[in-house]
């Protein structure tokens, strides 16, 4: 059984994951953000996310494809929850890479065959094999992300997880500093810092009362690692990301944006604009989007860079549109930014 969705998130707006659930991304422009982290090559892929996860659009103009998938049991699957189970980003499962990827893009929304996605990406993981390791090595790392899932806030040592792994003739902490590059102190760090921001951001929960759910010896404690990891106290990390208020900051500052990039790109601008000092937008920008003023519009201009290739312009003009001095500017920019030159990127939307 799945439930099939079609919307326009709305900006900034968190969506509390609460099943196995499969977000595609049919149109839009600029970053989301999952888990704290921002993303912006969410392009052409499927985004796997599990209940307790959130996700928030860092724009107004996104429409979303949301499966959520009610039978829980396919789910239990050693071979699944790779991808549900992210150890660094958001996965790899880019849909322009195989045939049955590409249908899943055509199909209509409201398609029978929607779980069969979940079948098609475990497949498309292991093929693209982004750690480089065999499945007997991967089920062994997804085991130590497992147990670190569980037993995160019983200050158990590295030591101690490793042991509460089955044994399979491998050592579990040299696989996963090989393959990933973090120890497994690191992953448990990690996952414990997440749950912290969860905490502090969607409860009202006394600092206090964190401190001790999680494992931390004392609150001073958690308050020094908490800024020490993001450079706000647990407080104004709170007010900062405004989970029910949801102030009209970033809507003010995206809708400047979108009226001004292919213009303007100083952040002195900008802060006029907001009645700001650039120290001050810059700080908040930060704060409350959980990325810089400058990424935003260098994201703005590709978006648009992007979809004037599509329609056909010459670099030539979309250079002179957008700014650029030179031709070759221009795609030396979008090239450092997209990670492939506009011929490319044209070419691989012309075949897909």
């Amino acid at each position: 059984m799945h439930k099939v969705e079609k919307f326009s998130p709305e900006i900034n707006k968190v969506y509390l994951i609460e099943s196995y659930t499969l977000i595609h991304i049919l149109s839009g422009s600029g970053s989301i953000q999952v888990d704290f982290k921002n993303y912006s090559d969410w392009e052409d892929k499927a985004i796997f996310l599990e209940k307790g996860q959130y996700i928030k659009f860092l724009s107004d103009n996104f429409t979303v494809r949301k499966i959520e998938f009610l039978n829980q049991k396919k789910f239990y699957s050693n071979e699944v929850r790779v991808l549900f189970k992210h150890l660094i980003s958001l996965g790899y499962i880019d849909l322009l890479e195989c045939e049955s990827c590409n249908t899943f893009l055509s199909e209509s929304v409201l398609t029978n065959n929607s779980a069969d996605i979940i079948d098609i990406s475990s497949k498309q993981w292991y093929w693209q094999n982004p750690f480089k390791a065999n499945k007997e090595e991967y089920q062994v790392i997804f085991d130590v992300k497992d147990v670190i899932d569980e037993a995160f806030s019983n200050n158990l040592s590295s030591h101690d997880l490793v042991s509460l792994i089955n044994e399979r003739g491998y050592n579990a902490q040299a696989l996963i500093r090989n393959k990933i590059g973090l120890s497994v102190k690191n992953l448990m760090n990690s996952k414990r810092l997440n749950e912290s921001l969860k905490e502090v951001a969607f409860t009202n929960k006394n600092i206090q009362e964190i401190s001790y759910e999680l494992g931390f010896k004392d609150d001073a404690y958690f308050n020094r690692v908490f800024k020490t990891s993001t450079g706000q106290t647990p407080k104004q990390f709170r007010e900062n990301f405004d989970f029910e208020n949801r102030d009209l900051f970033s809507q003010d500052i995206m809708e400047l944006l979108r009226k001004h990039h292919t213009q303007e790109r100083s952040l002195g601008f900008y802060a006029d604009k907001m009645n700001l000092s650039i120290k001050s937008l810059s700080k908040k920008v930060q704060s409350k989007m959980n990325t810089s003023l400058g990424q935003l519009i260098r994201l703005e201009l590709i978006n648009t860079a992007k979809l004037m290739i599509i329609e056909g312009q010459s670099i030539t003009s979309i250079s002179r549109q957008l700014g650029f001095e030179e031709p070759n500017h221009f795609s030396r920019f979008f090239k450092h930014y997209s990670g492939t030159t506009p011929t490319d990127f044209k070419l691989k939307k012309y075949n897909s």
